[in-house]
């Protein structure tokens, strides 16, 4: 499957993750260039957030770290 979105190594990421990336091709190529290891622990730093709230900041710092050039999620 030539557009399958790029999962990491273990965990698999959620649609709202997912749909966050992809909204900007930008963010989104910089996903696809970490390593499968880079983006499960991006993956999995978002999926331990324990409320809605915390998820979704999660998922924005996300979108700003990797706009920052980071490879590993900061937390």
């Amino acid at each position: 499957m030539a557009n399958a979105f790029p999962q990491g190594t273990v965990h698999e990421a959620g649609d709202d993750l997912r749909t966050a990336l992809q909204a900007d091709p930008a963010i989104l190529a910089l996903w696809e260039k970490l390593t499968p290891l880079g983006r499960n622990e991006f993956i999995c730093w978002v999926d331990d957030a324990k409320q809605p709230q915390t998820r979704q900041r999660r998922i924005e710092r996300t979108r700003e770290e990797l706009l920052e050039g980071k490879k590993r999620p900061c937390c």
